[in-house]
């Protein structure tokens, strides 16, 4: 779900765009942020060839983040990355449809404090 309500249609970039997905979400203190910056890079380095990828954030953390989270996160990064952040149930379907995993870590010093647990790596779906 985008900020505005609507659903990604994958579907809809079949023979139009390149699609890198990544599965993450905003309080990752490492491999989000780290991830989004070397997209933003490797966007700049293509130069007019990056429109032709679509660079899409996907929340496996919906408790906390929004489709606004998502989208202005993605955005911090490069204003033309779709942040998107499922329903449980929607991201129940992609961990299995995707098959990755997605575990909340609690802390035991601060129970209300998280981390999750989330594929490290860009999935990359061709036209």
């Amino acid at each position: 779900m985008d900020a505005d309500g609507r659903l990604y249609d994958l579907d809809a970039e079949r023979g139009q765009r390149i699609v890198a997905i990544y599965f993450g979400y905003t309080h990752c203190p490492d491999v989000c942020p780290t991830t989004l910056a070397d997209w933003a890079r490797a966007r700049q380095a293509m130069g007019r060839a990056a429109s032709r990828v679509r660079w899409v954030f996907v929340s496996v953390d919906p408790q906390r983040d929004t489709p606004g989270v998502a989208r202005n996160y993605a955005r911090q990064f490069d204003s033309t990355f779709v942040g998107l952040s499922p329903t449980r149930a929607q991201l129940d379907s992609l961990k299995q449809s995707w098959g990755f995993a997605v575990e909340q870590e609690i802390d035991v010093a601060t129970p209300h404090a998280y981390t999750v647990s989330h594929p490290a790596g860009t999935f990359v779906v061709d036209r």
